[in-house]
């Protein structure tokens, strides 16, 4: 006589081979002693019953019950993200929200606000990890969450804030001014918005005082999108965040789209790979509630490299390969590091082709024209040429903290000083600056000569390049960790290296605060909050806890008393 007994969390994913379970239940064995009560015990039958358990102890839940609840925990903590950021959130000036009843509540006490948006923005990151960490890059064992079920759960995790106000960032705003002043027949690679449309303009109000004079940083192909939209929306800010996070969903979409098939190239698990992109807190904090045009530059990349690699390393025809070069190219057009991508494909086809000369002189002048005239096409659609290429130094005005290269800058000024010698902070960052580009080069060079031996695939080395320009460059910030970690998920390679991108992604989404400026003059507010933030949440896991702990009952279903039948 058996009963099925429910599986401990945990004990499918000591499985790393990948073997497939059938589905069915592990099955214990009841020893048979001697019974010396009963009927049974007289006649020497072997007595059914339910296996022992120790007094005080409950039936644990299975898998699919500890993947439940976590999902509810994230849908949880996303409604409750949703409804502070309405008080929270990264609003325009003047906030369109002030004097409405219900919907204007949570502005009336931001400090709760923002408390409840760290309540939420933890449980997510925690059912995040919680769920992962029940994957494998060979599969998802049973009875855990299904590729589908993963889909779902990142959809419903990722529709409350798409219909929340902005959070964590004012880029948006930076977007509107843009594309307005474009649109208006002003070049914004010359000068900021403030100056272009006005410092009392409504699309100008919104954005940090430092980035008002700033011309734009951004490539051809964002800005011409950024001018439909406000062929549309003209000065309503709401309308225009609106379409712009439109168009950040669709290109989500795509990206999600993309992704599982890229993965097909090196056998990673696709519910792995959907997980890791489309349900990633960076993802749904700075793509679908930020609205970042990384949104709009990682699908083409992505695209890109499937389309010019294909599933395999079969011979693919010119035409799509050629396409494949053009999206990646496209790419650029909206932030230029993904040019990168371009030299990695190139050195995998030269190699493929046999590494001759004359395939290293046709792929390099093939792929250059194209770069060339995707770029012109891009530039010469928004009326101003290559007068883009000013704007990319604009991000280095100011100094980031995530940037290894800016902090070490920033120390040696700071250690000059101590020491007597002076200020020479500015001189410092320069040089600090340029030999992390240096450093850059370098390791891109590495990399490219790794792929072109056949070392290195190219959609690694991808990751490994831009991973480069983000962690060495002058300025870094949570959204750029895209840039290396996307296409590094869909491949086999480097999986301490993806490992850790996947922590340092899951810390970075708790450090950056929702309302996206500064907390000068009212430092009390945010420690406070997250202070707050933190006792609710803690709460939350004590209700987590009780429900882990709840009795199942014959289908796995809480609050049902535990099962004692014999299976025969």
């Amino acid at each position: 006589m058996v009963r099925p007994e429910v599986a401990p969390a945990g004990r499918e994913d000591r499985a790393s081979d990948g073997s497939a379970h059938d589905g069915a239940p592990d099955v214990a064995r009841t020893d048979a002693g001697p019974a010396a009560d009963g009927p049974a015990g007289r006649t020497g039958a072997v007595a059914a019953g339910p296996p022992r358990r120790r007094r005080g102890t409950r039936p644990r839940r299975g898998l699919r019950d500890q993947a439940r609840i976590a999902r509810r925990l994230g849908l949880t903590g996303s409604l409750l993200m949703a409804y502070s950021a309405l008080g929270s959130g990264a609003f325009p000036v003047p906030n369109p929200l002030n004097g409405l009843r219900l919907i204007g509540l949570p502005a009336r006490n931001v400090t709760l606000a923002i408390a409840v948006t760290y309540a939420g923005l933890l449980m997510v990151v925690t059912s995040w990890v919680w769920i992962a960490r029940m994957l494998t890059s060979k599969g998802a064992h049973h009875p855990a969450p299904e590729r589908r079920e993963l889909g779902r759960t990142a959809i419903l995790w990722g529709l409350p804030l798409a219909l929340a106000p902005p959070m964590f960032t004012k880029d948006i705003y930076s977007y509107l001014a843009q594309s307005a002043t474009l649109a208006r027949g002003i070049d914004p690679y010359t000068i900021g918005p403030a100056q272009a449309l006005g410092i009392s303009d409504p699309l100008v109000g919104g954005i940090p005082t430092i980035w008002r004079d700033t011309p734009a940083p951004y490539g051809p192909l964002f800005l011409g999108l950024g001018r439909i939209i406000t062929a549309f929306s003209g000065e309503n800010v709401v309308l225009g965040i609106f379409e712009h996070r439109l168009l950040a969903l669709v290109g989500v979409a795509a990206m999600v789209w993309v992704l599982p098939r890229l993965a097909q190239r090196f056998g990673v698990d696709e519910g792995l790979v959907v997980w890791l992109g489309a349900a990633n807190p960076l993802v749904l904090f700075h793509l679908v509630s930020g609205i970042h045009n990384e949104s709009i530059m990682l699908p083409l990349l992505l695209l890109g490299l499937w389309v010019a690699l294909g599933r395999d390393d079969t011979p693919l025809p010119w035409w799509r390969i050629s396409l494949g070069a053009a999206l990646i190219v496209g790419a650029a057009s909206v932030k230029l590091p993904a040019l990168l991508a371009l030299g990695f494909v190139g050195v995998h086809l030269v190699r493929r082709a046999g590494g001759r000369w004359k395939d290293w002189v046709a792929i390099t002048s093939w792929f250059s024209v194209i770069a060339v005239v995707v770029l012109s096409a891009f530039s010469f659609a928004t009326g101003l040429g290559f007068n883009w290429l000013k704007g990319l130094s604009a991000p280095s005005a100011i100094r980031s903290w995530f940037s290894v290269s800016t902090d070490l800058g920033m120390i040696a000024g700071q250690l000059g000083r101590v020491l007597g010698l002076g200020d020479h902070s500015d001189a410092t960052l320069d040089l600090a600056r340029n030999i992390g580009w240096a450093a850059v080069a370098v390791l891109v060079a590495y990399t490219l000569l790794k792929t072109a031996r056949g070392k290195l695939d190219p959609v690694t080395g991808t990751a490994a390049g831009l991973g480069a320009v983000v962690l060495l460059g002058p300025v870094v910030h949570p959204w750029y960790l895209f840039w290396g970690l996307m296409p590094l998920i869909t491949t086999n390679k480097m999986p301490r290296y993806r490992r850790a991108m996947l922590a340092f992604s899951a810390v970075i989404a708790l450090l950056v605060p929702p309302t996206g400026t500064d907390f000068m003059f009212r430092a009390f507010q945010l420690p406070l909050s997250v202070i707050a933030g933190l006792v609710m949440f803690a709460l939350s896991l004590v209700v987590v806890r009780y429900a882990l702990r709840a009795p199942t009952g014959p289908a796995g279903s809480a609050g049902s008393a535990p099962d004692h039948t014999a299976a025969a």
